[in-house]
């Protein structure tokens, strides 16, 4: 079995593979002053919840967009699972040529995308993802990573709409009933949900402009099916596509050893 961490500014997502096939799965908020023991016992109690002996695993794959804690976790790895992760950075094999300006820059889990794109779908494609940022990226039809498009997350402008003013509350990121909303709460609504809905629209209206007419559009993170819900220029909806990428680029660094 292939354990998957993608460590992100929000969550630590982690998978357990079988071959290619994705079994439990779980979701941590993302801790920066958290230790290694305290993220040790965590893991391990997931993993007993499940049922899963550490003497099954064959390696771990990670991915981290926050340097403070991928030090942190792999030491996790080491001293509480028994394994040293392959940590996706320089050095590592991905199957994916980063043809951007300065390819050192572009996060690990924007790589892991893009990985899984090329060997799941093909390309060219747009991979939206919902997270923190809500980030678009384009991989060509080769495979390659074109580079992308970075705008605030769903939950960050939410957030901000609540501190920034004085009277607007905190709402939770529901669709309202329609776009005109009668409520404080359903106005606030209607303006992120209808609101990113048309930013995705745009934004993949211009990548395939771009990229050309037969561009794929895949959605992940975890407010990719709320958004894909009000729009049809998402066609693909693939919630677990980061790890998905890890598993791809784990197996080809097998291969190359």
């Amino acid at each position: 079995m292939l354990l998957v961490i993608d460590i992100g500014n929000t969550n630590i997502t982690l998978g357990l593979y079988s071959g290619d096939q994705l079994g439990p799965r779980w979701r941590l908020a993302t801790a920066h002053d958290r230790m290694p023991d305290e993220y040790g016992l965590q893991f391990l109690g997931l993993l007993a919840h499940d049922g899963i002996d550490l003497g099954q695993f064959d390696g771990i794959c990670l991915a981290s967009v926050v340097p403070s804690l991928t030090g942190k976790i792999g030491e996790t790895c080491r001293r509480y699972l028994g394994q040293e992760p392959l940590v996706v950075g320089a050095g590592v094999k991905t199957g994916v040529r980063i043809r951007v300006d300065y390819p050192q820059t572009v996060g690990a889990d924007r790589v892991a995308d893009a990985a899984a794109v090329k060997h799941l779908y093909g390309g060219p494609a747009c991979v939206v993802d919902f997270g923190t940022a809500t980030t678009f990226d384009a991989v060509s039809a080769e495979g390659d990573y074109l580079g992308g498009a970075i705008a605030p997350g769903i939950g960050i402008s939410a957030e901000a709409l609540f501190t920034r003013t004085a009277q607007l509350p905190r709402v939770d990121l529901l669709r309202p009933p329609s776009v005109i909303g009668r409520s404080t709460v359903h106005a606030m609504q209607s303006g992120l949900i209808f609101g990113y809905t048309g930013l995705v629209e745009g934004m993949v209206s211009r990548f395939r402009a771009e990229l050309g007419p037969e561009m794929k559009v895949i959605a992940t993170g975890g407010l990719a099916e709320t958004i894909a819900q009000e729009t049809s220029a998402i066609q693909i909806i693939a919630p677990w596509l980061t790890l998905e990428g890890l598993r791809v680029i784990w197996e080809l660094n097998q291969k190359k050893n």
